[in-house]
């Protein structure tokens, strides 16, 4: 908000693109004002998760926390450790804290978004991820593997390099994990997306670049 702050003192616009729905989100509507975990809490719930479990600490939250644990995604390790953090750290419920109050922008935003047809996404998805390969990706890995704990790298990409690392799964099952996870991530961009109602969808194959600045000069 700072940096917007000082770009429209000498421009008229701004672009944020990208597919990071939550950070789209806080820039857009606001974000509620969670405590930041102390590194105590932090320490003990990543040993916790390490020998207790995921599943040990998600029946925890929905003691802590019933409401969250039903909408929380249980079956990602960041998301039910951070409420959790939260919830022991603070004494109240993670869903205290989320209040979900859409802030006021001083500045118009118009949202549009670009599609493509399904086959032809998962096919770019997949001719993406060999090119990541070819580039290096797992000689990248290599060297960030020992620094494999932060949440930085806890990301599709690096995980599933990490997981061939371990010795789990072969180099071509950890290629097509990846490939898997990344049009798992893409169908859940296009869920999320959908359900705002104030974005506006153009067909690649279909609309113009001319058809896309047509419309964001209405908007003016």
């Amino acid at each position: 908000m700072k940096l917007l702050e000082e770009h429209f003192k000498t421009h008229d616009y701004a672009l944020l693109s990208g597919g990071s729905m939550m950070y789209i989100d806080a820039v857009c509507n606001g974000i509620d004002d969670i405590p930041t975990v102390d590194e105590e809490t932090r320490t003990l719930l990543k040993k916790r998760l390490n020998e207790e479990g995921l599943e040990v600490l998600c029946e925890e939250l929905k003691k802590l926390d019933p409401e969250h644990y039903e909408i929380v995604d249980k079956h990602n390790p960041r998301r039910v450790v951070h409420a959790l953090e939260i919830c022991l750290m603070t004494g109240k419920t993670y869903t205290s804290f989320r209040k979900n109050e859409r802030k006021q922008r001083p500045f118009k935003i118009i949202k549009i978004a670009i599609t493509r047809p399904r086959d032809i996404l998962y096919d770019r998805i997949n001719k993406r991820v060999d090119k990541m390969m070819e580039d290096g990706l797992l000689d990248e890995a290599k060297n960030l593997y020992d620094k494999r704990e932060l949440n930085a790298l806890n990301t599709v990409g690096y995980k599933e390099m990490f997981t061939y690392l371990d010795g789990v799964w072969s180099l071509e099952e950890a290629i097509e994990r990846l490939k898997g996870n990344t049009r798992r991530y893409a169908r859940k961009q296009l869920t999320w997306f959908k359900k705002d109602p104030n974005i506006t969808w153009f067909e690649i194959n279909k609309n113009t670049t001319a058809d896309i600045l047509n419309y964001l000069e209405e908007q003016q």
